[in-house]
């Protein structure tokens, strides 16, 4: 796991606490709360992925931002 994915995810996950802390206090059943938690936390995953996926290298087919040509030896 790279550092920058870990720091993101901490800080979606602090939001995520956030939110469902608020909610609570609002007066939203906790069976909702859950609901919302977990499609936030996979949207989280998701998206920390992406955000860091084009730094570490991406998908092993996909486009580079490199220079096109042979591999250096």
């Amino acid at each position: 796991m790279s550092s920058s994915f870990g720091v993101y995810l901490i800080g979606f996950i602090i939001l995520v606490i956030g939110l469902a802390l608020g909610a609570h206090l609002a007066g939203v059943p906790s069976m909702w709360i859950a609901v919302g938690v977990i499609c936030l936390v996979g949207i989280g995953i998701l998206s920390a992925v992406k955000k860091t996926q084009g730094r570490t290298g991406g998908s092993a087919g996909g486009p580079t931002s490199g220079p096109s040509g042979p591999p250096r030896l």
